[in-house]
């Protein structure tokens, strides 16, 4: 990392767009399924018979479907368990496509990745604001001491459980202003927040993810950092919507805005 956060933000926001067009990034998710809503087993487009059962997906596979398991040709029956790595490492492909198992509020589904997908064939870039240091503010996290469910609409229309572990304040625009926050793995804060400039000038929503706060709860909160939902590059995606109180009433012209347009 170099000493000047300009070319910082730079190489971050390069990353991220080499990131976002990666094989199997989110430009390449063309399908979600769950399989509460096949129970026949059969997906449409989807090779393959595939159940839940218990803990377990279930997976059924003829010579006609194509399948391959740990790379290898496959016919018969296994038992897989939610998929953990990153996508290209998923048990489960049929030629460059791969199929991911996942369980989501004790439901299973099954997502389809294309390396050969239209937007990634398509992408032109995320829209960004160049780096501005006036939006690195200092913030503190109040942790709640317990986990708070609330339950937020998600992208594909249905409501599930945020679980929020505390709010993060910080003065912009002259005031002081919170946001509800999740901790995730390692300690790091994330918020889906929404501002004036959503729907406009940004897309809908946005995440931010600041570091670890410090013993004493300080973090800097830098919005050049803002991110783009995966929602905004495949529309099969169930990002949650933000949380009652995670609207801010100013304008945030910081961060990635939007994808780009030709």
């Amino acid at each position: 990392m170099s000493t000047d956060p300009r070319q910082d933000w730079r190489e971050w926001h390069e990353a991220r767009e080499a990131a976002v067009s990666a094989p199997y990034g989110p430009l390449s998710l063309t399908g979600h399924h769950w399989l509460s809503d096949h129970p026949e087993g059969r997906i449409p487009a989807v090779p393959g018979e595939w159940r839940a059962d218990g803990d377990e997906v279930v997976l059924t596979a003829s010579d006609g479907d194509g399948l391959a398991v740990d790379g290898k040709p496959f016919t018969g029956t296994v038992r897989l368990a939610a998929d953990q790595g990153p996508t290209e490492e998923s048990r489960v492909a049929a030629g460059e496509r791969r199929f991911v198992v996942l369980r989501r509020g004790g439901e299973w589904a099954v997502r389809d990745f294309d390396p050969g997908a239209e937007p990634r064939r398509t992408f032109r870039g995320i829209e960004a604001t160049p780096y501005d240091e006036r939006w690195v503010v200092p913030g503190v996290f109040r942790p709640y001491g317990e986990i708070r469910g609330v339950r937020v609409e998600n992208a594909d229309g249905r409501e599930r459980d945020l679980g929020l572990a505390g709010e993060l304040v910080f003065e912009v625009d002259g005031g002081e202003r919170t946001l509800r926050v999740a901790v995730e793995e390692g300690g790091s804060l994330w918020a889906v927040f929404a501002d004036a400039t959503s729907g406009g000038d940004s897309h809908r929503f946005r995440f931010l993810k600041p570091p670890a706060p410090a013993a004493d709860g300080t973090v800097t909160v830098d919005f050049n950092r803002a991110l783009l939902p995966p929602c905004a590059f495949a529309d099969h995606f169930l990002c949650p919507f933000p949380p009652p109180g995670n609207t801010l009433d100013v304008a945030v012209p910081a961060g990635e805005r939007r994808l780009a347009r030709d």
